[in-house]
């Protein structure tokens, strides 16, 4: 068995420290040391937006917004960015951190807000249904595949070490766990079955959990572990900048659906809706697909088909019941069956 070294780098769990932490608005309240809060960007004395994150898009982001400030309903707005991990950046916004726009890695994380009256109810209410890039699960592997690593049985061979952050604070730790369950059940085993292989993977396997997919790209590109569970974007990106490792995409995995809202509180709802309107036309989704996410708009997703192949056995959340009966099922705080696997392996946890 591998030695449990968990890391929550900086996650709150305690909801006084949560509430502190999302009093400082100019930070946005993000949980872990990953997270950034950049100055407004863009000139000009126009109105800012403040644009609340998970962490693995920033660097689309980076280049997404200087291309919407160069179109005419862009021009002279200005904005502010947080970015972290999914759970925690939407607690922080549900406890009153300021944002205009919220983007997250996962729908829960929006429907709170939706629940609370801090997104409208009808925020996924358009041909995209507020889905404004995809991704898919993949098995990130050092240079070379020393481990020989080519599907999820791999992950759980004796000496096999497996970074994966920690679904408490992480989206990008739930679309993984949620791949390698509905994986088994792609390969023909029962829930049972799935539910054995989480706690043998999750156990004996993981052997840190960072508190963000972007936290845990930093540990394993930093040394740690032999396979990383991660989005293809974050694969995709760490390529382009020169980072030694490779990639599979598994025979089952998951499409990985991430959503966006405008806050019903935010104070420029125009500017706000029309800057998220535009992530959908082909040029924003263009650079969504050049940072190495799926686009959601047909035409451009069949310009990038050579780049992103589709996986013969995909799947979605649907798949395995839908939103409300997989976070129930495996993510609820004292019941979920993840969540018991955590607390049984001294793995923090935090509520939902």
């Amino acid at each position: 068995m591998i030695d449990k070294q968990i890391f929550l780098k900086g996650s709150v769990i305690a909801a006084g420290a949560l509430a502190g932490a999302a009093a400082v608005a100019g930070c946005g309240g993000s949980s872990d040391a990953t997270s950034g809060a950049s100055g407004a960007r863009g000139a000009g004395g126009g109105p800012q937006l403040s644009l609340v994150a998970y962490s693995t898009p920033q660097t689309a982001y980076d280049a997404l917004i200087p291309r919407y400030q160069q179109t005419p309903s862009g021009r002279r707005v200005r904005f502010s960015e947080s970015y972290g991990a999914s759970g925690a950046q939407s607690r922080a916004v549900d406890s009153g951190q300021p944002a205009d726009v919220v983007a997250f890695s996962t729908t829960p994380d929006v429907t709170r807000l939706a629940k609370d009256g801090i997104v409208s109810s009808d925020w996924d209410a358009n041909l995209h249904h507020g889905i404004v890039s995809d991704s898919v699960v993949v098995l990130v592997v050092r240079k070379g595949d020393p481990k020989h690593i080519t599907g999820w049985d791999d992950l759980i061979k004796p000496g096999v070490d497996v970074i994966t952050p920690n679904p408490s604070t992480s989206g990008s730790a739930r679309w993984n766990i949620l791949a390698a369950y509905g994986a088994e059940l792609k390969e023909g085993r029962t829930p049972a079955q799935a539910q054995s292989y989480l706690k043998t993977l999750l156990a004996k396997h993981v052997s840190v959990q960072d508190s963000s997919g972007r936290a845990a790209l930093q540990t394993f590109t930093g040394g740690k572990g032999d396979v990383l569970i991660s989005y293809e974007s974050e694969a995709i990106a760490a390529r382009q900048k020169g980072i030694a490792l490779d990639y599979m995409v598994p025979k089952q995995t998951i499409l990985i659906e991430t959503p966006i809202a405008v806050t019903s509180k935010s104070s420029h709802q125009s500017r706000a809706k029309a800057f998220v309107s535009w992530l959908w036309t082909p040029a924003a989704q263009a650079i969504w697909a050049q940072h190495g996410y799926r686009p959601v708009v047909a035409s451009v997703l069949e310009r990038f088909a050579s780049e992103f192949p589709a996986p013969p056995q995909l799947f979605t959340v649907g798949f395995l019941g839908g939103w409300t009966s997989v976070v129930k099922t495996f993510f609820a705080p004292s019941t979920g069956v993840v969540t018991k696997i955590e607390q049984a392996a001294g793995v923090p946890t935090a509520s939902s």
